[in-house]
């Protein structure tokens, strides 16, 4: 811990450990109060009457959030200081938690959508937190705390059934619960308040979108379109799992603790690339065989939930490990594809405004493919169809290649 101590910004704002402490009770919130609900998706069907389709677009309310708040949250950290700014996040996301189980369906969605907003922020600031206050541990701290968030959506995943059944309240109480994390953080982070700080990542927001001939020039890339939908289409398919694997369990005779469970087991294996990837990547020449290799991991796990469903297993890992390491692949591309910091900052933009925006519509596409079909077999041939596409753009976007420059006369 004294090897973290080095940088004056910690000192100056808040010991380090207690800092520390609250990037990580903070990673906690951003993954599970929103992926926890798949598991009790059909209690929340049957209990408010609602189908399968409907049921996708409640999964995607979050991603449109994280579309529509994204790109304002700079402006909010630039008012209100990045500290105030996190504060905020927990406050909207313990508010959603408490408003989505009132019993009605528009509080259902107004409060997950809510939870996605506070959500968007924390995304958006977490990074640029760890920046600043620990500019030599980036990679140490980020793995960390990405994987405390997987931990964390994992634990909580695997008990919302089991609360859910020993409860009178049934699904409400089971998704109350989860509002001790909101609350408890604030209670950690409240000392920072008294500080407020810029982060980096908002002031290079705003410099980028000060510069349309930068932000054009990146648009009009072959190359960041590779990125864009790479990280677009493994969204895509992440959430599309994360929205009806249980109910794919049960289909196939899954009992609904088995299926907690292993939706608890997607979001483990989901964080666990990141230990080998945040190593591994200054080594490698360009990224191309990783970039190919992480999409036909869930390729295999697709398959294997069609025609082998009892080795559920198996193919839950593959296709959490499949979609987390393809998630820091995408993460790095936004730096390693880009010439500076503020063409990262376009691309980012870019990648995460289109690649939320087609990551939403695979829940609600699913959904309908199954109420059409009456099973799970066309949705999940049509995932696998995604992962072999998405390997395609992996190839390319993995190249060792940057950016074109903007001209002077565009």
């Amino acid at each position: 811990m004294t090897e973290l101590c080095h940088s004056s910004p910690v000192r100056r704002l808040s010991h380090p450990a207690v800092l520390i402490a609250g990037i990580l009770m903070i990673a906690m919130n951003l993954r599970a109060p929103f992926t926890s609900i798949a598991p009790l998706l059909e209690r929340l069907q049957a209990a408010l009457g609602f189908n399968a389709t409907a049921a996708g677009l409640l999964m995607i309310l979050p991603l449109l959030a994280f579309v529509v708040v994204s790109p304002w949250v700079p402006r909010l950290a630039r008012h209100v200081g990045l500290e105030r700014s996190v504060f905020l996040a927990l406050l909207a996301i313990a508010a959603g938690i408490v408003l989505r189980v009132q019993g009605n369906t528009l509080a259902l969605y107004v409060g997950i959508a809510l939870i996605g907003a506070g959500i968007a922020v924390g995304n958006v600031l977490l990074p640029s937190l760890v920046k600043r206050s620990f500019p030599r541990h980036i990679a140490l701290l980020t793995s960390c705390y990405v994987l405390t968030m997987g931990i964390m959506a994992a634990i909580a995943s695997a008990v919302m059934v089991p609360l859910a059944q020993d409860s009178t309240d049934g699904w409400q109480f089971a998704m109350l619960i989860v509002v001790i994390l909101p609350l408890m953080t604030m209670v950690v982070w409240w000392p920072q308040l008294s500080h407020r700080s810029l982060p980096a990542a908002a002031k290079e927001a705003e410099k980028a979108a000060s510069r349309p001939v930068r932000q054009a020039a990146v648009w009009r890339s072959p190359l960041a379109w590779q990125v864009t939908l790479f990280m677009g289409i493994n969204s895509l398919l992440f959430y599309t799992v994360n929205s009806w694997l249980p109910s794919m369990l049960a289909d196939n005779g899954f009992s609904p603790e088995k299926a907690g469970s292993l939706h608890g087991l997607l979001q483990l294996a989901s964080a666990l690339p990141g230990l080998i990837l945040v190593p591994l990547m200054p080594r490698l020449k360009d990224q191309r065989l990783i970039a190919f290799a992480t999409p036909c991991m869930s390729l295999a796990g697709f398959i294997g939930l069609w025609l082998m469903p009892e080795w559920a297993l198996v193919w839950v890992l593959l296709l959490g490990a499949g979609s987390g390491a393809s998630f820091i692949l995408a993460l790095s591309f936004m730096g390693l594809r880009a010439r500076d910091a503020m063409q990262s900052a376009s691309l980012s933009s870019m990648a995460q405004t289109l690649g939320y925006l087609l990551a939403a519509m695979g829940p609600p596409l699913i959904g309908a493919l199954y109420d059409m079909q009456g099973n799970w077999q066309l949705a999940l041939m049509v995932c696998a169809f995604l992962s072999v596409l998405m390997a395609g753009v992996g190839w390319l976007a993995g190249r060792d290649r940057q950016l074109p420059e903007a001209s002077a006369s565009e």
